[in-house]
């Protein structure tokens, strides 16, 4: 195999060996934040909600509603998703329900513990989100319908994001999903959060990537992340 066909695969192996630990990381700070009972992001109760309402688990609800979000993304953009989001929609959820049978992690008793393990919770899933982008394997479901909406709105992202979440946050609600403090916080910091890390962990992911290349990649743009999630 020649040098060139070398640095190839070790490129990919590193590339998805990053998107899969910013998977990890992510479902872990997204555990925490509903394990701290404070209230969950909007996507998450959702999620909570159906559990609630007509049983599976969290991890399968967010499969299953990954893969409607997509069939309505490919719809939109009449294209098939990147492997990168039909992977991420399969593992987040797979991770999730792996987290939430961990034993000891549980709600703490004190407010305090529960605040802790809420903003932990928030700035890990941050630094998910960051690896994972940081890797250019393509966007999760989600972002995908948001990328969808906004070529056929026109609209800026920040505002279809924002649609978005309130809509799923009030069905998540109805269904009986845990909407608190938390869920307010966690809308107002994450975008901030992966402002932080996105370029950060993107200068890290290229330098793994790009090692022995004379060819870097292009730069991820991350502005629409400084504003909410």
């Amino acid at each position: 195999m020649s040098v060139k066909g070398h640095h190839r695969i070790n490129k990919l192996l590193v590339k998805w060996t990053i998107y899969f630990t910013g998977l990890l990381i992510m479902a872990l700070g997204i555990v925490l934040i509903i394990k701290a009972d404070l209230g969950a992001s909007p996507w998450d109760v959702l999620h909570i909600g159906l559990f609630k309402q007509i049983g599976f688990t969290i991890g399968t609800w967010s499969i299953l509603v990954g893969f409607v979000i997509l069939g309505i993304s490919s719809i939109m953009l009449k294209a098939l998703p990147q492997l990168g989001a039909f992977l991420n929609m399969l593992t987040v959820g797979v991770f999730i329900d792996m987290y939430m049978a961990i034993p000891f992690l549980v709600t703490p008793g004190a407010i305090l513990g529960k605040v802790l393990m809420l903003l932990i919770g928030i700035i890990v899933s941050g630094y998910g989100i960051g690896i994972y982008i940081s890797s250019r394997c393509g966007a999760g479901p989600r972002d995908s319908l948001m990328i969808a909406l906004t070529e056929k709105t026109g609209m800026k992202v920040q505002y279809i994001r924002a649609i978005m979440e309130i809509v799923v946050l009030s069905i998540g609600w109805l269904l009986g999903g845990p909407v608190f403090i938390g869920t307010v916080i966690f809308s107002f910091t994450i975008g901030i959060i992966v402002g932080y890390t996105l370029p950060r962990c993107q200068m890290i992911a290229d330098n793994l990537m790009n090692k022995g290349s004379k060819q870097p990649e292009q730069v991820i743009h991350f502005d629409h992340f400084s504003n909410s999630n």
